[in-house]
């Protein structure tokens, strides 16, 4: 199991990748104290997801953090409701996917379901 993903992102940004996460089913917890003031954690179930405060944020092209969410299509018309733009994919395993940028930038994969 992957504990967390850490991901950069310009302070201004983090009101927006809170609200974004949360659609996914994550939830704002409480950094150590030695990073509260640069950095914001959220969590869903046993999974972090730890924003990083940076000047100048690194932001992959391809590589991307997977999400299997438990509500797929009615995340899908949150994300879209948000103004965002979930792009579908082919299946893989089986599990519709898509992928979507988040107010950062950085590419996130959401899954129906893990493969199996």
């Amino acid at each position: 199991m992957i504990q967390h993903v850490a991901l950069e992102l310009r302070p201004d940004d983090g009101e927006a990748c809170v609200r974004f996460w949360s659609l996914l089913g994550f939830a704002p917890v409480a950094a150590p104290p030695s990073l509260g003031d640069r950095a914001l954690w959220l969590r869903s179930g046993a999974t972090q997801v730890h924003l990083l405060y940076a000047d100048e944020p690194v932001i992959a092209s391809e590589g991307h953090v997977a999400v299997v969410v438990e509500h797929y299509h009615a995340t899908l018309a949150a994300l879209r409701e948000a103004g965002l733009d979930p792009q579908p994919r082919t299946r893989h395993w089986g599990s519709e996917r898509c992928f979507v940028r988040c107010p950062a930038g950085h590419r996130v994969e959401v899954m129906a379901f893990a493969p199996g």
